[in-house]
């Protein structure tokens, strides 16, 4: 009998075109051979182009998977990814608020990289409240962090000074991704307990980056739950997302645009990324 591998938890979104929400998460837990488990929040309509409905999972239902999951499998890890309501994030979080040996990564999904809006603005706050005081781990994208902060980020002074200070307010580690920057490279930065990680790259010319998100932070929750430190989490997950985007490819679509998407998964191979 071979031995179990880690188990992994992601509640988060259905994304019908598997680009992003907990299809990107299973296909990255099985690339880091991990056991993904999932608690679905919404089924979304979408694809890389548009997001053209989104149907919340009643919260009772989402509650019932999160805790049958938690009372049935030895979660060493676990991930959100899209909650849309006040009322999911909070059930989430009551739930969670029982586990806390379980390290948590936060990623406060609110607007697709379309543009459209993912997250009731109610639900802002709910966040703050209830689910960040239980992360390990949020990593917010430049828009999401200037929602959190209530201002423009406009450079790389900027978003050091975002970091640190959303650190030190939700009282967690934060990683924020500054990939929405202009210029050449991409520089993301990590505090944890006041010390700040900067991991930069070039800039990757892909067709679009639909579910990097969602894989960055599932690669992030998956080495955490093989024991890395969060530090050499971030920088392996990193070193996937990359990968992933370099080997990105593209489908033609009736309309004659084309749909884009990451080549996530074991395909890679393991010593590749």
């Amino acid at each position: 009998m071979t031995n179990a591998p880690p188990v992994t938890l992601t509640i988060a979104g259905s994304d019908c075109s598997s680009g992003a929400g907990i299809q990107a998460d299973l296909k990255t837990f099985q690339h880091f051979e991990v056991h993904g488990l999932t608690a679905v929040t919404c089924v979304v309509s979408e694809t890389s182009r548009i997001v053209r409905a989104v149907h919340p999972v009643p919260v009772g239902i989402v509650s019932d998977q999160v805790s049958l999951l938690l009372e049935s499998f030895p979660v060493s890890a676990a991930k959100t990814g899209m909650l849309f309501s006040a009322a999911h994030v909070r059930a989430i979080a009551g739930i969670l608020a029982k586990h806390r040996g379980i390290p948590l990564v936060v990623d406060p999904v609110m607007i697709a990289s379309t543009g459209d809006s993912l997250l009731e603005p109610e639900a802002i706050s709910a966040y703050r409240e209830s689910l960040f005081p239980l992360a390990r781990l949020i990593t917010p994208n430049l828009p999401e962090a200037e929602v959190l902060l209530d201002e423009k980020i406009t450079d790389e002074a900027g978003l050091e000074s975002a970091a640190l200070r959303l650190s030190a307010r939700l009282g967690t580690a934060v990683l924020l991704k500054g990939g929405h920057l202009p210029g050449p490279e991409c520089l993301d930065l990590l505090v944890e307990n006041g010390d700040i990680f900067r991991f930069r790259e070039a800039r990757i010319p892909v067709a679009g980056s639909h579910g990097t998100g969602c894989t960055l932070s599932a690669a992030i929750t998956a080495c955490l739950a093989r024991g890395e430190s969060l530090p050499s989490a971030v920088e392996s997950a990193k070193r996937y997302l990359g990968k992933t985007l370099r080997h990105s490819y593209e489908f033609p679509s009736a309309t004659g645009e084309s749909i884009q998407a990451l080549n996530q998964g074991t395909s890679i191979g393991k010593n590749e990324a």
